[in-house]
């Protein structure tokens, strides 16, 4: 079935020739053998008629198909792995942190691994920022309510955290309605990730050190400030 954008139409396929043909394939008229200047190409235009006459199956050679199957096989005799590569509990992984601005825009990547927590990661992230200013305030979910970060990146950085508390909090409250009115922005996090995952190369990690894949990250983030600019 050939698509169009009116619907869909039948056409005729050639048993000789095995593609699709604009008019019937009785209409065509025989043509004579011609010489090759190939013996290879001649043979093979021979057992092609041979198939069509008889009704056949044209087969391929065993060394053909050896080369075949060693061009599919999976050359992959071990398990992954590397560096920063740890155990979750969905497997093996690393782990992306990533800052934006207020555009969606990255400022910071890092890469760690997965088995850490992403309160352990917020630091080192901010230490690999592309400028040299840091931001006023960072926005996280909920996972990033801990006090002694908050004091932590405070201190360190002179930068606010803002985060949800958790329902099951025990201490008292260190912000308010007013701080959590900027966490109605934090969907611009989420949409860096979603063009991140749009590169092949940053979705799975191929390369052994996190080193390298750090760099695939940040040509990831090159390509989409450009693509801004």
């Amino acid at each position: 079935m050939a698509g169009y954008p009116s619907g869909a139409q039948r056409c005729f396929l050639g048993v000789a020739h095995g593609c699709s043909l604009a008019r019937s394939a009785a209409s065509l008229s025989s043509l004579p053998n011609l010489s090759s200047p190939l013996p290879a190409v001649a043979a093979l235009g021979a057992a092609h008629r041979t198939a069509a006459e008889t009704g056949g199956r044209l087969t391929r050679s065993r060394k053909a198909g050896s080369e075949r199957v060693v061009h599919r096989c999976q050359l992959q005799f071990g398990e992954k792995g590397g560096s920063a590569v740890g155990p979750t509990r969905r497997g093996k992984g690393s782990k992306i942190m990533a800052i934006s601005d207020g555009h969606g825009l990255p400022l910071a990547v890092h890469v760690a691994s997965a088995s850490p927590h992403e309160t352990k990661l917020v630091a080192p992230t901010i230490e690999r920022r592309f400028l040299t200013e840091t931001p006023e305030r960072l926005i996280g979910d909920r996972a990033y309510d801990s006090d002694p970060l908050d004091a932590q990146i405070c201190e360190r950085f002179g930068v606010q955290l803002i985060a949800p508390h958790h329902s099951v909090r025990s201490r008292k409250a260190t912000q308010d309605g007013r701080v959590l009115r900027r966490y109605r922005r934090r969907w611009k996090i989420e949409r860096l990730f979603a063009w991140l995952h749009n590169f092949r190369r940053v979705v799975v990690r191929w390369e052994y050190y996190p080193e390298n894949f750090l760099g695939m990250v940040q040509l990831a983030c090159a390509v989409i400030l450009l693509r801004y600019l």
